[in-house]
């Protein structure tokens, strides 16, 4: 087990150490689930898993809190698998490395996981406590919510008794979040019969890499490069004066709800026109580096590389290239209502090219795009989700919206609200901050099966989410723990 385990408050570091040391991205949480039903049934608690694999723990309230309202207490136990290129780490089988840099905690190349590992350590540490005072508890851990809210959007009612429920999933310590952005998944599958390269063509690939990446809710309106963008113009400023350019590969981004940080295609030219290549590259390279001035480590490069076997054909590269410059990418809208705050966003999150095509697509290979549509508005969501389906569409290419969630609406009259702006006002001699965030949090699908759910959710400072850059602050995770526990003892006595 790491260092970060003697950490304070080690009750909870040594969860979160152990946690790292499980391999659990979205939709491959079985080693983790396993070790938390392990963890439960050892300790004597009530658990067991519902039918979509969510793990539901129980609890009796410590001597003389028995009469408090019964409290739940949920995050996710998945995370986001993200990695450097020149990392070398299989999230199915390897540990996460964690390290302490300074004030905060990072990991070795690869996300950290503290989203939302740090909520769930932080659950398995009350539930194992003998000393600590609590009301009756109702832990909810769910799975896959980074890939799809599948867990938080398939829990049915009858599992919990709780009127409160704190979810411990957001990324700044003081603040208390009351209302979350809904989103949709924008799948694009754009087929085409891939041609052999023409004779004469020199390869080049074209890398893009060191962008800040992020949260493609919480960091969409900080103005970071988008790979898959970067990489289309650099191409399609090429097109312009070489139209025989050929594009034969595209990897670009990973993840739907991560801004992709890192892009590698190979394109050929005509021999003759590769000296050419390289100047147009330099000068556009030279222009986006000086636009995204917050982007200090970008960079960009166009080196030599081997033939590839085949490439686009020039209809469907023309409609590709084109459609990418119209899909629209970063924040749509701010909201009027919320100062600060983004409403409407979108994601270009993966471009790909792949071999093979499904059945009736009319091609031997296609292109996979893949973005993230995120709103405080459901209509807003589902407008703008057309929006961009449409630059596709257009491009002939077959465009599904799925896996729509809904937003969580704020309820600034929030019983548990109000407690919890009191304790913390006692604790820190100020009042915290009350938002709404521009990201997902399983509270608006947790209110379908459980409307009287009074919620609020809050978590300590983490920074860089859904990138290799992820880091906690260790100072915050204290502070938090502190403020968990306040907030536990003093859950009010049934009515």
């Amino acid at each position: 087990m790491s260092t970060i385990a003697e950490l304070n408050p080690v009750p909870l570091w040594k969860h979160f150490a152990k946690l790292c040391e499980i391999p659990r991205p979205s939709k491959h949480e079985d080693k983790v689930v396993a070790y938390i039903v392990d963890f439960a049934k050892q300790r004597g608690l009530d658990v067991k898993l519902d039918q979509i694999g969510n793990i539901i723990i129980k609890k009796p309230a410590t001597p003389g809190m028995e009469n408090r309202k019964i409290l739940a207490m949920q995050s996710h136990v998945d995370m986001v698998p993200q990695k450097n290129a020149d990392t070398e780490h299989d999230f199915l089988t390897d540990a996460i490395k964690p390290y302490v840099d300074g004030e905060w905690v990072t990991a070795e190349g690869t996300t950290l996981g503290a989203d939302n590992g740090i909520g769930v350590a932080a659950i398995l540490a009350l539930l194992e406590s003998e000393d600590i005072p609590h009301p009756p508890l109702e832990a909810l851990l769910t799975i896959d919510e980074e890939a799809g809210m599948t867990g938080a959007k398939h829990l049915q009612p009858g599992h919990f008794e709780a009127e409160l429920l704190l979810n411990l999933d957001t990324e700044d310590e003081g603040e208390l979040y009351v209302g979350c952005a809904g989103g949709v998944d924008i799948n694009v599958t754009l087929p085409y019969r891939a041609q052999a390269v023409p004779v004469g063509h020199k390869a080049f690939k074209l890398n893009v890499r060191g962008l800040r990446g992020g949260h493609s809710g919480l960091d969409i309106d900080k103005g970071r490069g988008n790979a898959n963008k970067i990489a289309n113009r650099i191409i399609d400023t090429a097109l312009g004066e070489i139209t025989e350019l050929h594009i034969a590969e595209l990897d670009g981004g990973s993840l739907r709800n991560a801004i992709p940080r890192e892009s590698f295609s190979v394109i050929t030219v005509p021999a003759e026109k590769a000296a050419r290549l390289s100047e147009i590259a330099l000068q556009e390279i030279a222009l986006i580096k000086a636009e995204l001035d917050n982007e200090a480590k970008l960079d960009i490069t166009l080196e030599a590389t081997k033939a590839p076997e085949t490439v686009l054909d020039s209809d469907t590269q023309q409609r590709l290239v084109r459609a990418l410059r119209c899909c629209p990418n970063g924040v749509e809208r701010m909201s009027t209502s919320l100062e600060g705050i983004a409403e409407t966003s979108n994601n270009l999150a993966r471009v790909v090219t792949e071999e093979g095509a499904q059945e009736g697509d009319g091609g031997d290979h296609r292109v996979r795009i893949q973005c993230l549509v995120r709103s405080l508005s459901d209509s807003a969501r589902d407008q703008h989700g057309l929006n961009v389906a449409a630059a596709f569409q257009l491009a002939g290419a077959n465009v599904s919206l799925d896996n729509a969630y809904p937003g969580w609406t704020p309820n600034i009259q929030s019983p548990l609200l109000a407690l919890m702006k009191d304790v913390y006002k006692d604790m820190e001699g100020k009042e915290p901050e009350v938002k709404v965030i521009h990201a997902g949090l399983e509270c608006g699908l947790l209110a379908k099966p459980y409307p009287h759910w009074d919620m609020v959710s809050f978590g300590p400072t983490i920074r860089r989410a859904h990138s290799p850059e992820e880091r906690v602050h260790i100072e915050s995770v204290g502070n938090f723990w502190a403020y968990f526990l306040k907030v536990v003892a003093a859950i009010p006595q049934k009515s």
